[in-house]
């Protein structure tokens, strides 16, 4: 699946490529559940979502004031580039928690292996990539064929929980290609620096979200509970640098392909642990989905074909 990315990409980078893709895979297989777990043990969605941007930003900050790693500071150019990059990314990850609070992990994933068919017609429209080859095309309707027979099969059906993957479904398109177009169009010293723009900027207007929805006061604090933030928080540092290191170097389309390859290993965890399963059929759904993941290839940049041609 690696191999997708190498075909518009220079070979200098090809091994930074595969550490964010790989990084990125790791970290979307855990975060699903540990975000399951998080809400579960401490139902408090919007505390869990400040707490996981709070602990980015600030300690990105402080690893960069010390030396250890390099972040942007706080220009207004920049902050003003991810401002609209924040609210986007903020609306992404809440209506995410909220759809994982109302519906089994299943539900989401295959809803999330849909995303790509459109994903890819927008990244031809606003990105400047080629639409899919016939084979990639055949893969994309295979993850909305595989979609629509898990949720015709899905015995847990819940409609608040698919209200809200409906609502997450359109803001996570346009998070995917606009978040994209800033990556590449927004010159930062290094990844750090999108991360903590990001994380920094959509921290603030969630705190008035915490305060106005009162769940720190009304919620049972749990040493598990604070257990299972903690592990959140952790894995967001590291969701949050490689999601935008593999965003600057791959298509839209393939990010969220990759992201939807991984979530086999969720699929077996979350099978050990929980009780809000879908049946055979919905879990060979799935399964179909992620092979048509396995087989899509990355649209190349419009012209690059022709160019890389003529330097023959």
């Amino acid at each position: 699946m690696l191999a997708g990315f190498v075909k518009d990409g220079k070979k200098d980078q090809q091994s930074k490529a595969v550490f964010a893709i790989v990084g990125y895979m790791l970290c979307s297989s855990l975060m699903l559940l540990s975000n399951k777990l998080a809400v579960h043990y401490l139902p408090a969605p919007s505390f869990v979502l400040w707490s996981q941007l709070a602990v980015t930003a600030i300690g990105v900050w402080v690893f960069g004031a010390g030396g250890v790693i390099n972040v942007d500071p706080l220009e207004w150019g920049k902050t003003k580039a991810f401002s609209l990059v924040a609210l986007i990314f903020l609306a992404t990850i809440y209506t995410n928690i909220k759809t994982l609070q109302y519906s089994n992990v299943e539900t989401f994933i295959v809803f999330r292996a849909s995303t790509p068919l459109i994903i890819a017609i927008c990244d031809w429209i606003f990105l400047g990539r080629e639409l899919p080859s016939f084979r990639s095309f055949v893969c994309l309707l295979g993850l909305l064929l595989g979609a629509g027979t898990y949720v015709m099969w899905d015995h847990a059906f819940q409609i608040r929980g698919y209200l809200w993957v409906a609502i997450w479904f359109v803001v996570f398109t346009i998070d995917q290609i606009y978040i994209k177009h800033v990556c590449d169009k927004v010159q930062m010293n290094s990844n750090w620096g999108r991360v903590f723009y990001t994380n920094f900027l959509a921290s603030l207007p969630l705190i008035f979200m915490v305060a106005g929805a009162q769940e720190v006061t009304t919620v049972e604090w749990t040493s598990t509970g604070l257990a299972a933030l903690a592990l959140s928080c952790i894995l967001g540092v590291a969701m949050s640098y490689f999601a935008f290191l593999a965003r600057s170097l791959i298509s839209a389309t393939y990010f969220t392909i990759v992201g939807n390859a991984c979530k086999l290993l969720t699929v077996v965890v979350n099978q050990l642990i929980w009780d809000l399963h879908a049946n055979q059929v919905g879990v060979a759904s799935l399964l179909f989905c992620l092979v048509c993941a396995y087989f899509y290839e990355q649209a190349p940049l419009r012209g690059s074909r022709n160019t890389s041609r003529s330097t023959v």
